[in-house]
């Protein structure tokens, strides 16, 4: 039957257009200030390592849209961090809106769980990222939970195969050319292990603070190397300034 026949099918047809009205935020708060902190620390200094670079987004916490069926049925979807890979960083973003993004999908997808996530983030999330967004590297942790790090990379056929830790207990991110692992101390006033990235050599990737204290910390270093030079060679001097006079030579005088 045609459409000039039927006016429910009118009524019934989407024009192909996509929505314009999105949210980007829902008020929901992360599920603890340690989460909070363990989603910047990831964002942060992935955009440390990365200083150099334009051709990267990364984000966390915010809605990704990829569907007008999503869209209307307010299926949110906002990874802790996700990372996007050659695409303008420069761009300033709300979220990540698939159709204006030339139909590219997240590279790279970490979720840091709860109790509460868990089963979601295992399940329902972790077949999302791998038959829609085909995500090539998908990771989750629980801030409260050092052992609970688990990874998942897309093979030839276009799914998941878990990853392997390393001896450290550490996961390769093929995509990003990073390790993924974690590491205790002290962040914004509170001590936790957290999952940190780690380059090929298995150096530590540097907050932003953290390499303006090494770099510090180096400068010191060059200094005292360069007194501590300049001393040896004053002493050394002084030595054969003293071998001369020894020997009935005045060292002033050469």
């Amino acid at each position: 039957m045609t459409t000039e026949n039927n006016p429910r099918a009118i009524l019934d047809w989407e024009h192909p257009t996509p929505p314009t009205d999105l949210i980007f935020d829902d008020g929901e708060p992360l599920e603890s200030n340690r989460h909070r902190i363990a989603m910047n620390v990831l964002i942060r200094s992935l955009q440390q390592a990365w200083a150099d670079r334009n051709d990267f987004f990364a984000g966390g916490n915010m809605f990704i849209y990829y569907s007008s069926t999503q869209v209307r049925n307010r299926d949110f979807r906002g990874p802790d961090l996700f990372a996007v890979l050659n695409v303008d960083g420069n761009n300033s973003r709300q979220g990540w809106v698939v159709w204006e993004e030339n139909g590219r999908y997240p590279d790279v997808i970490v979720e840091l769980m709860s109790p509460s996530t868990a089963a979601i983030d295992k399940g329902i999330k972790k077949n999302l990222y791998e038959q829609t967004f085909r995500t090539s590297d998908y990771f989750v942790y629980d801030p409260f939970d050092p052992n609970s790090l688990q990874g998942w990379h897309l093979d030839d056929n276009q799914q998941y195969q878990p990853l392997t830790q390393n001896e450290r207990g550490w996961l390769w991110c093929k995509r990003l050319g990073l390790w993924l692992g974690t590491s205790e101390g002290t962040i914004d006033r509170e001590t936790a292990v957290w999952l940190r990235f780690y380059d090929v050599a298995g150096n530590l990737v540097l907050l932003p603070e953290e390499a303006a204290i090494a770099q510090a910390d180096a400068a010191v270093s060059q200094a005292q190397s360069a007194a501590a030079r300049e001393e040896a060679a004053i002493a050394q001097a002084s030595r054969l300034a003293a071998r001369l006079r020894e020997l009935g030579e005045n060292p002033d005088m050469l």
